[in-house]
């Protein structure tokens, strides 16, 4: 590997150059999440959801709409096209794997907060092989779990 091989983190992004930014994968995320159990979402409840303001949430479905992923009018309801469903789906299922794999490694609940903070920066490959690794993880790190904390309370 020599140095050309190397960016910064912002030479990464740029050189990946995804046609939604991060934030709009956030946003599609969200309206893909609430419009499984709803068939719609609206400005103000995405903002709430997202802790954002209502302006910020229209301006984002401007651009959203007008990359065709989802249908939206002003001061109306937000709902996913079937593109904007497809690659939806895939943000939710992302978030769902990398949060289980983080919850196994770090025996937790929930790892919400670490999850939102990079899965924009795995690939569909690493998400893949994470979602493998989650049985055997737990067969393995639930072991290990459970002799640490007997362990633990021995002490």
């Amino acid at each position: 590997m020599n140095n050309n091989d190397y960016f910064t983190l912002k030479g990464y992004v740029q050189k990946d150059h995804n046609e939604l930014s991060y934030a709009m994968e956030d946003y599609l995320e969200m309206i893909c999440r609430s419009c499984s159990s709803n068939q719609f979402i609206r400005v103000n409840d995405l903002a709430t959801r997202l802790n954002v303001t209502p302006p910020s949430v229209s301006k984002m479905m401007t651009k959203l709409k007008d990359l065709g992923y989802i249908e939206f009018e002003p001061y109306g309801m937000i709902k996913p096209t079937l593109k904007g469903w497809e690659l939806g789906k895939y943000f939710l299922k992302r978030h769902n794997v990398i949060n289980e794999f983080f919850k196994v490694v770090n025996n937790s609940v929930n790892e919400f907060e670490i999850t939102e903070k990079i899965e924009h920066f795995l690939d569909q490959r690493t998400v893949r092989n994470m979602e493998r690794c989650i049985p055997e993880m737990k067969h393995t790190l639930g072991k290990l779990h459970t002799t640490t904390d007997q362990s633990m309370e021995e002490k």
